[in-house]
């Protein structure tokens, strides 16, 4: 099983409660990556690429399992930080 997503990490919950908020009301996804996303990924609208088990933090992991194809889930806290993730792919 193989994963793609996309995220945008902040450094506090009341910030990606309100980016999540946006997102959920049509804003665009991308555009909120790279205007407050703190990972490098930003310059990629948040795409993380391909990935296999265990190659994300377990909670991250976790997230995106549950995710289908083109959805958005609720903020994950991580040692990183807080994270929305949308899952853009997924290969069995």
């Amino acid at each position: 099983m193989e994963w793609r997503a996309s995220h945008i990490l902040v450094k506090d919950r009341p910030l990606a409660e309100d980016i999540l908020k946006r997102i959920k009301q049509g804003g665009q996804f991308e555009s909120l990556a790279r205007e407050y996303s703190t990972c490098p990924s930003k310059s990629s609208g948040g795409d993380l690429g391909w990935f296999g088990p265990g190659k994300m933090v377990a909670a991250f992991e976790s997230a995106v399992k549950r995710l289908s194809p083109g959805s958005v889930g609720d903020v994950v806290q991580t040692q990183f930080g807080y994270h929305i993730i949308k899952c853009t792919g997924r290969k069995d």
